[in-house]
């Protein structure tokens, strides 16, 4: 073992090693629960979503483990899957089926961009306050989402308002609301508060343990039932629904029947493949850097956009690589999780802590039952959480600088206002064409971003027009 991921190298033993994927696994558990619970709104059965979601993570957290060496665990991502069901399938009006024939897409589009120079062309293309405006845009939707989920936000009937409703805040008057109060006053709690000591280990659980804690009060409220409970031996009868649906009719049959759409399509794919390739690379980077897992070489590579080394090119091939297989099996995009950072932060330092990640969901799956019966207002005060820490990529934007700020402004705001994160990139990438415009530097913008303007454009007019 120690040969194979060679541990002494990277400063490293087993029992670290242990540690650090328990811990990972802790930070990321949550997933296990949430991804079913927002992916099953598009009319996907939950036990496949929730096998899908285990397996997606196996698989993924072996490879990145096992051929890499690294010690980052993958699972469906946050923000891509609700862009997967509250944009593409109830927004646009893709079925499920279709949109899991546009993830796997993305996964081979992200694994060319990976192994040629496609990378270093859209690497350069984005300016780095769009990247960052794009991360913190997709908090605040999170956040949104979570705050909906459970009828925290309202929407009053309104025949006078432009959107015939009026949004405002609930009277908390219901078990959902009041119990949805108490996971997130929890969560916050398990968040903030750092214990010490021999009860250190919970500092790195603390939204698993917010949920469970929440469930269980939902009980005696009559929040959690498992009159819908789906056990596992339900969850493998469901299983062959999402199991390499993209190759049905409904799949790629249908996704491309229709000329119409084809623009459509193409800019949800790319909207897909953007989340993931910087999400990625944005955790790879500030992960890597402190720790030592990529040496300097690669962080010079990456930043000067003239390839990888070995560690990096496989890591990142890894993650290209688990978005389509995921869809295969039925689910959103698999990414790697900036949660692994709880694992370096232990003393991860090799592809063994992705192995002790993946043996962790592997026995998860026996829960089916009680991870089932958990309810949306156990759920939602962490998609709230989660949303707060991606809006963490606001900092690095110059705000006092009103050319960057513009853009950035309507690319983070558009993600929630228009409930759509693909409608925020569109907004991002014509604001920040019209402001260098306007600004004379017009020629500085890269041509990708002139494109995918024109193409957000050109969507725009059509669904106008037909």
């Amino acid at each position: 073992m120690d040969r194979f991921f060679k541990l002494k190298e990277n400063g490293t033993s087993v029992s670290t090693e242990v540690v650090a994927g328990i811990t990972t696994f802790f930070a990321m558990a949550y997933i296990i629960a949430v991804n079913p619970e927002v992916l099953s709104k598009t009319g996907m059965p939950w036990g496949a979503v929730f096998l899908a979601t285990i397996i997606a993570s196996i698989i993924g957290t072996l490879v990145m483990g096992l051929v890499a060496n690294v010690p980052y665990a993958l699972a469906p991502g946050m923000g891509l899957n609700a862009f997967f069901t509250f944009t593409v399938v109830k927004g646009l009006g893709f079925t499920w089926q279709e949109t899991l024939s546009m993830v796997f897409i993305c996964g081979l589009i992200n694994i060319i961009i990976t192994a040629t120079k496609i990378r270093k062309l859209i690497i350069k293309s984005i300016p780095p306050m769009l990247q960052h405006a794009i991360g913190g845009g997709i908090g605040i939707f999170i956040a949104y989402v979570g705050l909906l989920n459970v009828g925290i936000i309202k929407f009053s009937p309104d025949k006078t308002a432009p959107a015939l409703a009026n949004p405002g805040l609930t009277i908390f008057n219901t078990s959902t609301t009041v119990l949805f109060l108490i996971g997130l006053l929890l969560a916050i709690f398990f968040l903030v508060f750092k214990f010490k000591g021999r009860l250190s280990f919970i500092n790195k659980g603390g939204f698993v343990i917010a949920i469970a804690l929440t469930s269980i009060i939902g009980i005696p409220m009559g929040v959690t039932t498992m009159s819908a409970a789906t056990n596992l031996g339900q969850s493998f009868t469901e299983l062959p629904q999402t199991f390499l649906a993209i190759f049905t009719h409904a799949g790629f049959g249908s996704l491309f029947s229709d000329p119409a759409k084809l623009p459509i399509v193409i800019i949800t794919i790319f909207a897909f493949s953007l989340s993931d390739t910087f999400d990625t690379i944005g955790t790879f980077v500030g992960t890597g850097r402190r720790s030592g897992i990529f040496s300097q070489a690669d962080e010079e590579a990456l930043e000067n956009g003239s390839g990888f080394s070995s560690k990096m090119d496989k890591a990142l091939f890894a993650d290209a690589t688990a978005t389509s297989v995921g869809a295969l099996i039925g689910t959103s995009n698999t990414t790697t999780y900036v949660e692994s950072a709880a694992g370096i932060a232990a003393g991860g330092r090799t592809g063994l802590t992705s192995v002790v990640v993946s043996i962790c969901f592997a026995l998860s799956a026996f829960l089916a039952p009680v991870v089932s019966a958990i309810p949306s207002a156990a759920t939602a005060p962490v998609l709230v959480l989660v949303g707060c820490m991606m809006m963490s990529s606001f900092r690095e934007i110059k705000w006092d600088d009103i050319t960057e700020a513009i853009p950035a402004f309507f690319t983070s705001v558009f993600m929630a206002f228009a409930y759509s994160i693909s409608y925020g990139i569109a907004a991002g990438f014509l604001v920040y064409c019209l402001t260098m415009t306007f600004k004379r530097k017009a020629k500085e913008v890269n041509i990708v971003i002139w494109i995918v303007a024109l193409l957000f454009v050109l969507d725009f007019v059509l669904q106008a027009v037909l």
